[in-house]
């Protein structure tokens, strides 16, 4: 699959790359209290493709990750942006 943004309320928040639709769906159902943080529960959280930035910075954080010996198939994705709760 592409890499990917996810929306949360309209506001990119973590880009990934799934391997299939299926692993989307599961990081968006086990990942919804993680994306929503501090927002209300009825947030809404929507996904897009990324942009050239956003993908940019994903294959970047890649890198980073297999430089330091990390496994190049388990690099999942990165937060775009900090949260004060991301409980």
């Amino acid at each position: 699959m592409p890499i990917t943004t996810i929306l949360v309320g309209n506001i990119p928040t973590v880009v990934v790359r799934p391997v299939d639709r299926k692993d989307l769906l599961r990081f968006l159902r086990n990942g919804h209290v993680y994306l929503i943080g501090d927002l209300p529960e009825s947030a809404e959280v929507t996904h897009r493709d990324a942009t050239r930035e956003e993908s940019l910075l994903w294959h970047s954080a890649r890198e980073l990750h297999r430089i330091w010996g990390g496994d190049e198939d388990q690099f999942f994705g990165i937060p775009l942006s900090p949260s004060t709760d991301r409980s």
